[in-house]
């Protein structure tokens, strides 16, 4: 995998609220796949990686940010739509 790049800080926000609320995402990556999922946590790896922590049709699964295009909650209550994540990145 190529070289970890900080997802935009202000997106965070999204990711936090799907994980609070517990959101059904439709996830999609850079790489054009996509899939539903529980929106579980955040965490950050020792080497400063973020993922994403989701609950899938087959079980737990971590997907780096910085290889998420975008989320959008299925969920009828939810607060945003679809939120573009891919080329969002902080300028450190």
């Amino acid at each position: 995998m190529n070289a970890y790049k900080p997802l935009d800080c202000d997106l965070h926000d999204y990711l936090e609220i799907a994980c609070l609320h517990g959101y059904r995402l439709l996830v999609e990556r850079v790489d054009g796949s996509q899939f539903e999922a529980l929106g579980k946590t955040t965490r950050t790896s020792a080497s400063g990686e973020e993922f994403l922590c989701l609950e899938g049709a087959e079980g737990p699964l971590e997907i780096r940010l910085d290889q998420l295009l975008a989320i959008t909650p299925l969920d009828a209550k939810r607060s945003f739509g679809r939120i573009l994540l891919a080329g969002q990145h902080c300028s450190i």
